[in-house]
């Protein structure tokens, strides 16, 4: 029937034929009996814009279903709430699932967190992990679990150009997000709430604004390839601004990004437009002009060079803790930057390793899946191999890569890392709602966005005190984890503690599926060593980030031993199950 219908007349132009049927109905009642002018009105837009339809190039459906077409644009517009809101369960959803955001917002709140009827987690799934408890837990007086980065009062470093104002940090943190990707109530909320929970806050890579100022939080400088905050016209790293920001004491740690997780290698543009005078004043630019980080920083060009320009930041500093943070990519150049560590006696007091699951305001989509080696496998290279040329007592590791819960700090610890930091977390924590449109500026809850009107909804200190509460339970729940486990710290927690399912009716300690380091190995023969360090660690160059040639046999063209290699490091990441380094 419908078919024969359509025919006669295309059903797909019925929504215009009502409109226009509707139009002249209001107008004989109008003419007829003088009522009715907000229907004609209405009609006559509806059958304005069928026309329009017709007539405009741009969007088929529109001309193929003139006035009902734009229901679709709408039902798309709405999707992600509507799924959101009444479709997705709660272990689904991504980046973050229904149950990760509810844990934070509970948290922040301070609201029970407690869960009734057991887990929702499917414990045989493949790749279920759980922490092995005690059967003589300890008990501890206190969840603010701190580390010591720059050496401490005991120890001082042991680097060349010593730190000598050694920060106690908590043992988590507020991750890198610069003013201008989040808004100036959002910092302000940060800031504040860092300085009530005694935590740290990063400042990312768009400087110290005046409203990281207010609160006095404590801040983790944090210096990008734009310098901003310390450059010169031409972009050129400045000393003297630098110094003036550097040796203000709100500043406890100096961190030189060399890339992030969601787009390592890409740099990035802020367009004019959106370089308001406050980002200006920040960033040491020049407002209504586009402010660019370059892929790359003009300061060093080698790993020896890095390295220097490490400790002409912690000297011009007045001796605070200076490190980098980085998202593992070609293993040669990172085994570079250790061999420059060796070469001159110089170590960073801290290395932050992001993963590429990290978050950022917006990038390729490229970037975000498919460039950078994950949390997991970027902290075990940097662990491992800083532990097998005897540096891993002199160099602290932040990480940072989807880090919501007590558990997920307690893995990364177990896998090598000092402390964690969070950014979405807290961000959540100030009443992110996961709607993704950071890069619009139409964030709904006020934190992405630099809309004065759309940044009043964010209440500064309502926001503060949800962000100390939420530092405040997470540490909580890791204390009671910790005890539970037997331990007395979070450093405690190895990977002897953490288990995984592998198969249905197989389990094994992640300790038997990663690789560990020998102190001291990597310094002697490669033979017994994973083939990542055998194959990539004589590649690398401390006067050069580019790999040096191998040393081939006669007999083996140079493809075939790439070939090989490549094979071989497979061929082992496979041997040795999820795990590689």
């Amino acid at each position: 029937m419908i078919h024969q219908l359509n025919s006669l007349y295309p059903v797909r132009y019925t929504a215009f034929a009502l409109s226009v049927f509707g139009l002249l109905l209001s107008l004989f009642t109008l003419v007829a009996f003088s009522a009715g002018l907000p229907v004609v009105l209405v009609f006559a837009a509806l059958v304005a814009l069928g026309v329009y339809d017709l007539q405009q190039t741009r969007h088929a459906i529109l001309r193929n279903y003139p006035v009902i077409g734009h229901l679709r644009f709408m039902l798309e517009y709405i999707r992600p709430e509507v799924r959101q809101y009444f479709i997705e369960s709660d272990s689904e959803a991504a980046p973050f699932s229904r149950a990760q955001r509810s844990l934070v917002y509970q948290r922040a709140k301070g609201d029970p967190d407690n869960r009734p009827f057991g887990t929702h987690l499917d414990v045989g799934a493949h790749g279920y992990e759980w922490v092995n408890h005690s059967l003589a837990p300890t008990q501890l007086p206190s969840h603010d679990f701190r580390v010591w980065i720059g050496g401490s009062p005991d120890a001082p470093s042991q680097s060349v150009a010593p730190c000598t104002k050694p920060y106690q940090a908590s043992v988590f943190n507020i991750s890198a997000m610069s003013f201008g990707a989040l808004s100036a109530n959002a910092i302000l909320a940060l800031n504040q709430g860092a300085k009530k929970g005694g935590f740290a806050h990063d400042t990312g890579e768009g400087s110290i604004s005046q409203h990281h100022r207010v609160h006095g939080g404590d801040l983790i400088w944090e210096i990008g390839s734009g310098y901003f905050g310390c450059r010169n016209s031409d972009g050129s790293f400045s000393e003297e601004r630098f110094t003036a920001n550097a040796t203000d004491p709100q500043v406890k740690m100096i961190e030189l990004k060399l890339s992030q997780g969601a787009k390592p290698g890409h740099g990035g543009v802020l367009p004019g437009a959106k370089v308001t005078a406050e980002i200006a004043a920040a960033r040491g630019v020049v407002q209504g002009e586009a402010c660019i980080s370059p892929a790359s920083h003009s300061a060093f060009r080698t790993p020896v060079e890095m390295m220097q320009f490490i400790a002409k930041l912690r000297t011009l500093s007045g001796g605070k803790p200076t490190g980098f943070k980085f998202c593992l990519g070609h293993p040669w150049e990172w085994f570079a930057i250790v061999k420059a560590m060796l070469v001159t006696g110089i170590t960073p007091d801290f290395i932050v390793v992001d993963g590429a699951e990290g978050g950022t305001g917006a990038a390729p989509v490229e970037f975000s899946d498919h460039v950078g080696a994950p949390l997991q496998e970027g902290l075990l290279l940097v662990h491992n191999t800083l532990v097998g040329v005897n540096l891993r007592d002199r160099v602290r590791i932040g990480c940072a890569g989807k880090v919501i819960s007590a558990f997920d700090i307690a893995r990364m610890m177990a896998l090598g890392a000092d402390w964690c930091n969070a950014g979405r977390g807290f961000m959540m924590a100030l009443g992110c709602i996961q709607a993704q449109s950071c890069h619009t500026g139409h964030c709904p809850t006020g934190v992405t966005t630099q809309d004065p009107l759309r940044q009043q909804a964010l209440v500064v200190p309502d926001k503060a005190a949800r962000v100390a509460q939420f530092h405040h339970s997470t540490l909580h729940a890791l204390q009671e984890l910790v005890q539970a486990a037997g331990l007395t710290h979070p450093k405690d927690i190895t990977a002897h503690h953490i288990v995984r399912r592998i198969t249905d009716t197989e389990v094994r300690l992640l300790s038997n599926l990663i690789t560990r380091m020998q102190p001291g190995a990597l310094l002697g023969p490669l033979e017994a060593q994973h083939n990542v360090f055998r194959l990539y660690w004589p590649l690398a160059n401390a006067h050069s980030f580019a790999a040096r040639e191998p040393q081939l046999e006669p007999s083996v063209p140079h493809h075939v031993e790439i070939a090989q290699a490549a094979v071989a490091v497979t061929q082992a990441a496979a041997a040795t199950g999820d795990a590689a380094v």
